[in-house]
C-alpha cells in the first residue's frame, strides 16, 4: 500500500457506520477502556509495595493502541499495522482537540477527588 492508500483504508476505519454502532464512538469507547485500565492498575500496584498513582484517559488509550501496534510492525510486515496506527492518530488527535481541556480534565479532578477521600477514609479507621 501507498501513503494515499493506508490514509484512506484509515479514513475509511474511523468513519465505518458499523464501527460506531459495534464499539460506539471512538472517544466514548476509549474512555471506557481508560477506565478499565486505571482499575486494573489500581488493583495491581495496590496489591504491591510500589507507591504508583497513574490516571490513564482516552488519548492515552490511543497512544498506547499505536504502541501496540508499533510492536506489530516490529514482528511482522502487514499493511493493517500501518492502516490502525493512521486510525488510532486521528482518534487520539481528535480526542485531543475537544476533550483534553474539557471532560478529560474533570475526569482527573473527579478520580484526584475520589483517591483524596478514599485515603482520607482508610486513615480515619
Amino acid at each position: 500500500m501507498n501513503r494515499k492508500e493506508i490514509l484512506e483504508a484509515a479514513n475509511k476505519a474511523v468513519h465505518a457506520e458499523d464501527m460506531d454502532h459495534d464499539y460506539g464512538k471512538p472517544e466514548d469507547n476509549f474512555a471506557t477502556i481508560a477506565e478499565l485500565w486505571n482499575t486494573y492498575l489500581e488493583a495491581v500496584f495496590n496489591d504491591s509495595e510500589c507507591d504508583v498513582n497513574v490516571y490513564l484517559c482516552s488519548r492515552d488509550v490511543a497512544a498506547m493502541m499505536i504502541l501496540l501496534k508499533v510492536a506489530r510492525v516490529a514482528s511482522s510486515i502487514k499493511d493493517d499495522n500501518w492502516v490502525d496506527i493512521a486510525g488510532y492518530a486521528a482518534c487520539g488527535g481528535e480526542i485531543d482537540s475537544y476533550e483534553s481541556v474539557g471532560i478529560e480534565a474533570r475526569k482527573i479532578v473527579e478520580v484526584a477527588q475520589r483517591d483524596s477521600a478514599s485515603k482520607s477514609k482508610g486513615e480515619d479507621e
